[in-house]
């Protein structure tokens, strides 16, 4: 694989993951949405799907990696870094790209939920219990669950040891099983595993923090919020940005260290 190949393909299934897993968010969180409310279970299987997809498109130009944390898992495990530079850079961006695919696709919902007075107050908002609870958060703006995460306890210790153990989950199921035949990435059966270890990761562990277990997932949207001229936007919360960055890297970074103990 070439490193044009690798930055491409890395952008473009990044873009394809962040725009169904953050638009499976926009569509369960946003007014006028027809699967407003939807629930937990449409997100994590939504999140799924996303991966799967992304996986079967980006695959034959650049392995599928998608994530920095599976990018630095392989280099550990094969102590081969030449490529990763080019492989979060095309993660990044393509997080980047998927973010703002899922504001051109969900624009009129968007301003819908975001001059609502329930949702961001102001004068005639009631304040009562009916006021979204995102209005009331410190730091985070209504809409920023659908770009990028955060926790529901903030406990920067607890918030971290949950990331880095769903990233364990996560690349230890790559590791192990995930690469095809010739080593260049994930296969049809690995694609397909991979994304029902994420559907499981998010039903069994995400709950404490929206489970971002991939550090581009999470700051690429986030810089898009930050960034977008949406009305009443509110915060992007970056005094919580550094943990779903962090915690997935040293997930990984562990995981690929048992993968070399246990399993070579």
């Amino acid at each position: 694989m070439s490193s044009s190949d690798i930055f491409i393909g890395e952008t473009i299934g990044t873009a394809i993951l962040i725009l169904l897993g953050g638009g499976v968010c926009a569509a369960v969180t946003l007014k006028a949405s027809k699967a407003r409310n939807a629930g937990w279970l449409a997100i994590t299987f939504g999140w799924g799907f996303a991966v799967l997809t992304a996986v079967y498109t980006s695959a034959p130009l650049s392995g599928a990696h998608l994530n920095p944390a599976v990018t630095l898992a392989l280099a550990i495990k094969d102590n081969d870094w030449s490529n990763v530079a080019t492989y979060w850079g095309g993660q990044v961006l393509g997080a980047m790209i998927g973010a703002a695919l899922v504001w051109v696709a969900y624009y009129g919902q968007f301003h819908a939920h975001l001059t609502d007075k329930e949702i961001v107050g102001g004068p005639g908002a009631q304040e009562t219990a009916t006021k979204a609870v995102e209005a009331q958060e410190t730091g985070a703006g209504p809409v920023l669950g659908v770009f990028s995460t955060g926790p529901e306890i903030r406990n920067a210790v607890q918030n971290l040891a949950t990331e880095i153990i769903g990233t364990i989950v996560l690349v230890l199921a790559v590791l192990t099983q995930g690469l095809n035949d010739n080593g260049n990435g994930l296969g049809i059966l690995g694609a397909l595993i991979t994304a029902l270890v994420v559907v499981s990761i998010g039903l069994s562990l995400g709950g404490p923090t929206g489970y971002a277990i991939n550090p581009a997932r999470d700051l690429g949207p986030r810089i898009v919020h930050a960034l977008l001229p949406l009305p009443n936007k509110g915060g992007s919360d970056w005094g919580y940005a550094w943990i779903p960055v962090v915690g997935p890297l040293i997930g990984a970074a562990i995981a690929a260290g048992i993968y070399k103990v246990a399993f070579v």
